[in-house]
């Protein structure tokens, strides 16, 4: 019998929770260490920090980082060299973060993480109702899985394909760093979980896409849909980059274990270009870019207590169109249109 998946081996936790480019350590040879370095991956792939919305780049927006002096501001863009060099693990997952830190970012934005086990049992229920059958991708007992093994068939009664699986678009909301969508480690631990275990929505899709693709152009033309399919939204900058990060070296991943070598600069660049626009940094009550409000202050409004301020006017006339800032735009990769996302929401 199969034994059952997690929480997996915690002896190289340290490493995965110390920098969520941990395959440079694990890295072949040091030309494939040297090509996953944080400053290689920032610097050559500045779509990971580039807001679509603005043009310009994401923002900190948490003063989590202030003290470290005036560029480390909520208002203020996540350059390359504040990251990169003696502030390589600036950013850190949430699971190494300190307890303090912890505390007060839940208590100023309501940060909470999943663990994967839950996450897993959560989107079982999604792929339950898509297949028509339960333990599509995995069984599960006692915060544990264990992924089955055969190829997954696809419903017989119905016209649906594994490509229809692939288009299925999947939305991730305040997704922090991003484990329902990726799941290269457990959020609430740091723990490493290995490829052929891995739960989250796009691993699903890259499944599917190395069980029915035959061909290395098959393979790279599915997994960009894979992840033209996938979207999540974030407010803080250091999470947002942590999830777009993680969404990259999961498709270098799947790359290797497919191509069993590294992907080129080319691939990487169309894939994070992609992870630019869908994982995006949003207010997820205005859906307007973090502190674009310019009426009434542009600090993010608390449900309950308005501090003696007058509300916006959105709130009062409970219409999320009437908000002064900078409304985040979404791209259709299927039409190229590219739209507001409170247009989606008030079409809902």
């Amino acid at each position: 019998m199969t034994e059952m998946f997690g929480p997996p081996p915690t002896e190289d936790a340290q490493d995965v929770a110390d920098t969520v480019f941990q395959d440079a350590q694990d890295a072949q040879d040091a030309q494939d260490a040297q090509e996953l370095s944080p400053f290689f991956l920032i610097q050559s792939l500045g779509d990971l920090l580039r807001d679509q919305t603005t043009g310009r780049n994401i923002l900190w927006a948490t003063e989590d980082y202030a003290d470290i002096g005036p560029g480390y501001r909520a208002d203020c863009e996540i350059l390359p060299e504040q990251i990169t060099g003696k502030n390589a693990e600036l950013i850190r997952p949430r699971a190494l973060k300190s307890e303090t830190d912890r505390v007060r970012r839940t208590k100023d934005k309501a940060e909470v993480f999943t663990p994967a086990w839950l996450c897993n049992q959560q989107i079982n229920l999604v792929d339950n109702q898509w297949f028509g059958r339960d333990n599509v991708f995995n069984s599960t007992g006692d915060h544990q899985w264990c992924a089955t093994a055969e190829k997954i068939p696809f419903p017989t009664e119905s016209s649906l394909t594994w490509q229809d699986y692939i288009d299925d678009t999947r939305l991730e909301i305040t997704c922090g760093e991003a484990p329902y969508l990726v799941s290269r480690y457990d959020a609430t631990t740091g723990d490493h979980i290995p490829l052929a275990q891995r739960i989250g929505l796009l691993d699903r899709k890259m499944r599917i896409v190395r069980e029915n693709t035959t061909t290395a152009n098959e393979w790279l033309a599915w997994s960009q849909r894979a992840f033209e399919s996938i979207y999540g939204f974030e407010y803080q900058g250091d999470s947002l980059l942590l999830a777009r990060e993680n969404l990259l070296l999961s498709y270098i991943d799947y790359y290797r274990e497919w191509f069993s070598h590294m992907p080129g600069l080319a691939p990487l660049r169309s894939i994070a270009h992609i992870i630019s626009w869908n994982i995006w940094q949003m207010d997820g009550l205005k859906f307007v870019v973090p502190g674009s409000c310019n009426q009434q202050g542009d600090g993010q409004i608390c449900l309950f207590d308005f501090g003696g301020k007058q509300p916006f006017e959105s709130f009062v006339k409970n219409d999320s169109l009437l908000h002064t800032g900078i409304y985040c735009l979404i791209k259709d990769w299927r039409t190229g249109e590219i739209t507001k996302f409170v247009s989606l929401i008030n079409h809902m």
